[in-house]
């Protein structure tokens, strides 16, 4: 009796559906990941770690002349199109010594790629135990990422994470070896695919198979940390403040808006570049100097740094430069301080050649 009961209990299990959480980053690939294992019967949720680097639609939807692009949150919306749902986990404090200490360093700019890739399948791990869910899969492809997803650094993600033969990369798992949801029968390897390299025309075509017709690509993922000038005023900060690393999540999104110059190494300047920046940089005037031209329109700018008062008029004429005053015999500056001291300057704008390009990040 007890032996039966044991094969009763054996054969549930077996019969028992699957769980697997796939990392959704609200691009095409993860989203094609995800549908692949659901149609195989697996029950999938999604898992999306929110590093503070990655806002889609965040610039749109500040700036007044993107005011008719996009405003989504792109992993939101791949589960919403699925049907499946979405956990965000808020990771800002944990990846700060991902991209501060890279162990296997960065890519083209100060993307941590691989790094990166390590810690986000660890934490789904971490994750899947907890929520007692079987496997976990993610939308990479042989090949498409030249530091994250060579046939080389592939098996180094799964052994760094401790994730071993759980992470199924269904995009390209012909061309890896089989993982233990194939090999238990969890998932069919003859349903999965081979994809490898940059070309994207497999994923469309496999996107329109499935019916598919709105989706995110972007060529670098949604990471800021992929893009130069971004990636080059990151480091400036860092320089700014004596080379202390350290950031919060008004650095990051800071570093998105406005043009930003250094024009002396002890401060820089965030100085808006149209309506719609100069509305979001006004919630952050009680953080800074606030710098405002009150004689023509103009640009909100911040001062972000040690700034001395005998500065006032040097930075006049560069803030003047972007002014509707900009050719005029003078203009009219505010500068407000912290505690809500105000200050007037009237000086002549400089002209465009005395505005150093090397001021600019």
């Amino acid at each position: 009796m007890q032996i039966q009961q044991l094969n009763e209990e054996i054969q549930q299990q077996s019969k028992k559906q699957k769980k697997a959480v796939a990392l959704i980053s609200g691009g095409l690939d993860s989203m094609l990941a995800a549908k692949a294992i659901m149609d195989q019967g697996v029950h999938v949720e999604g898992i999306n770690f929110f590093t503070g680097f990655c806002v889609e639609g965040h610039t749109h939807a500040i700036r007044k002349k993107d005011q008719n692009k996009q405003k989504r949150n792109n992993a939101l919306w791949v589960a919403e199109q699925l049907g499946i749902k979405l956990h965000i986990i808020d990771v800002i404090e944990e990846y700060k010594d991902v991209l501060l200490n890279p162990k296997y360093g960065y890519g083209a700019n100060m993307n941590p790629c691989l790094d990166c890739k390590i810690f986000m399948v660890k934490k789904a791990k971490a994750w899947a135990l907890e929520n007692d869910f079987d496997f976990i899969i993610t939308g990479e492809v042989v090949g498409q990422r030249p530091m994250s997803q060579r046939k080389d650094t592939m098996p180094v993600v799964q052994k760094q994470s401790g994730i071993d033969s759980l992470l199924l990369r269904p995009l390209c798992a012909k061309n890896l070896p089989e993982t233990l949801p194939e090999k238990e029968g969890w998932v069919d390897r003859e349903k999965l695919f081979a994809f490898h390299g940059r070309n994207r025309k497999p994923q469309f075509e496999l996107a329109a198979q499935y019916g598919f017709t709105d989706y995110a690509t972007p060529a670098g993922g949604c990471c800021f940390l992929t893009d130069k000038q971004y990636s080059d005023k990151l480091v400036d900060l860092w320089k700014g403040r004596n080379g202390n690393r350290d950031y919060d999540f008004d650095d990051i999104m800071l570093l998105k808006i406005g043009r930003h110059l250094r024009p002396k190494p002890e401060f820089k300047l965030i100085i808006g570049r149209e309506e719609g920046e100069n509305r979001f940089l006004q919630g952050y005037k009680r953080q800074f100097v606030a710098v405002s031209i009150i004689s023509h329109g103009g640009p909100l700018t911040l001062i972000d740094g040690d700034f001395a008062q005998e500065d006032e008029a040097f930075v006049a004429k560069i803030v003047g430069r972007f002014s509707q005053g900009k050719d005029a015999q003078d203009v009219t500056v505010s500068f407000e301080y912290k505690g809500g001291i105000t200050r007037e300057v009237t000086v002549k704008p400089f002209s465009s050649d005395e505005v150093n390009p090397q001021w600019y990040v």
